[in-house]
């Protein structure tokens, strides 16, 4: 039978905006109920209260993914409301852009704190309920968890570790009927580089990339939801991402030095004046 969505219960973090609002939406037009978490409380209610506008069954609630609590009451609730959780989607995160010698290892902790153990919270609570229904856990990544990002220190190692995580959790549960893929998306244009902490732990506040060449959150939703569907392991979304995990197994320092090259130049690099 071909895979169908509708009246799967699906969690999404970080929803308020981005890749997060983009896959509750697209997961609710494909007849989901989905359950919308995000931090930022306002935002949270409005962007569900657009989705219920449109007739979609959605569910708001604010959610500190870094507050293991948090966490718990999440599930419990969509437990509560729906019967059961068949879709975890582990979206909620955070960047930073500093070399770690200049870098408040507070920063580090924050970074650690929402994109690893945020997942790691989650899932830990999700994981009975979504193994009732053989469903799916989702990691939005990126290639700076295949290999590290320089000036990206504590983004890498946060991806790095998620990675660990999830590929640990499929293994353990191989006979369980269990889904978990982990998506890694290229530059996409959301808040994430406007958001990004600095070494001292301020936001960067803009992009130093040119956001009109980046991937369009939509674009990544589709992908997500053709990967669960088709119960992908793994999902690198560009060729530059491709690239990357297969040469860094053959040159692996020619990889370091691309991507040196290639943050360096980036304006404003944390590393220009290191070269």
């Amino acid at each position: 039978m071909a895979f169908s969505f509708r009246y799967k219960v699906a969690v999404v973090t970080g929803a308020s905006s981005g890749i997060g609002l983009a896959t509750s939406t697209e997961l609710a037009r494909r007849g989901c109920r989905v359950v919308m978490a995000s931090s930022g409380e306002e935002k949270l209610k409005n962007a569900a209260a657009g989705l219920k506008a449109s007739g979609y069954d959605v569910l708001a609630v604010t959610t500190d993914v870094s507050r293991e609590e948090e966490c718990r009451l999440l599930i419990e609730k969509t437990v509560r409301h729906y019967g059961g959780i068949d879709i975890l989607v582990n979206n909620a995160g955070i960047s930073m852009r500093a070399r770690f010698a200049d870098m408040d290892l507070d920063v580090m902790r924050k970074v650690m704190d929402i994109n690893f153990w945020g997942t790691v919270h989650c899932t830990r609570y999700a994981l009975k309920h979504i193994i009732e229904r053989k469903g799916s856990i989702i990691g939005v990544s990126s290639v700076a968890g295949f290999h590290g990002l320089p000036g990206r220190t504590g983004y890498s190692a946060s991806k790095f570790a998620m990675h660990g995580f999830l590929e640990t959790v499929r293994i353990e549960n191989l006979k369980s009927g269990l889904h978990v893929m982990i998506i890694a998306p290229g530059f996409t244009r959301t808040n994430i580089r406007m958001t990004a902490l600095t070494g001292n732990g301020t936001a960067q506040g803009e992009s130093p990339r040119k956001e009109e060449k980046m991937m369009t959150p939509e674009y990544v939703a589709r992908w997500i939801l053709k990967g669960i569907s088709k119960r992908k392991r793994n999902k690198l979304m560009t060729w530059d991402g491709r690239f990357t995990a297969f040469f860094q197994r053959i040159t692996p320092s020619l990889v370091d030095y691309v991507y040196y090259k290639a943050m360096l130049d980036e304006p404003g690099s944390p590393l220009a004046e290191k070269k």
